[in-house]
């Protein structure tokens, strides 16, 4: 079961040297001339401050992240702060938080719990069950919606795969988008928050 604790950690789980999107919403507020700083366990991994960033003006970013975070330029309008890591690592597992910073003064917007696995088999995870575990990610949200995406990974017969909520009621979302790099498929849905939501793989 997936939940949506408001507030609470968002838990996003990827496979190695996959990109791993962190999610981070200061509601519908635009915040191209605002400063937000995204750390790891008080590692310097992201800094946005109106236009500049690490490499483009500012510096300070931990090296175990340079040359690997983005933000969404194109976002900021709509309040979107978050992050992609490329290329991820298991030491990139940890704690995250997104703060935005006023005055000298930091509050949190968002914390995130990333969960980078290794890699096994010959370039391909270890899933050793019929139907593998689906792993969920937070692509967007806002104060009341988020938009869900459920991936199942290392399979290579295109699963079922459908959002259920607290009922057992099938969510309207999108057609199933299978990985260039395939044995991976994709699903997702946009959800309130006020329910609790599960991806079901057959």
């Amino acid at each position: 079961c997936f939940c949506l604790p408001d507030p609470g950690v968002i838990r996003v789980v990827v496979f190695e040297d996959d990109d791993a999107v962190l999610p981070c919403s200061f509601g519908s507020v635009n915040i191209e001339h605002q400063v937000f700083d995204w750390k790891k366990d008080g590692q310097e991994v992201f800094i946005y401050d109106s236009g500049r960033t690490y490499g483009d003006g500012l510096s300070g970013q931990d090296k175990q992240f340079e040359g690997r975070v983005e933000h969404f330029p194109d976002l900021l309008k709509s309040g979107n702060a978050s992050i992609v890591i490329r290329r991820t690592e298991v030491t990139d597992s940890g704690s995250y938080t997104c703060d935005s910073v006023q005055n000298g003064v930091s509050t949190t917007q968002s914390r995130i719990e990333l969960i980078v696995d290794p890699v096994l088999i010959e370039g391909r995870p270890l899933i050793l069950a019929a139907a593998p575990e689906p792993y969920v990610t937070i692509l967007d949200q806002t104060n009341d919606r988020a938009l869900l995406q459920c991936e199942v990974r290392g399979i290579f017969l295109k699963p079922e795969v459908e959002w259920q909520d607290s009922s057992g009621n099938i969510l309207p979302a999108e057609e199933p988008q299978v990985s260039e790099r395939g044995g991976r498929y994709s699903l997702q849905t946009t959800v309130t928050k006020t329910d609790r939501y599960r991806c079901v793989v057959t």
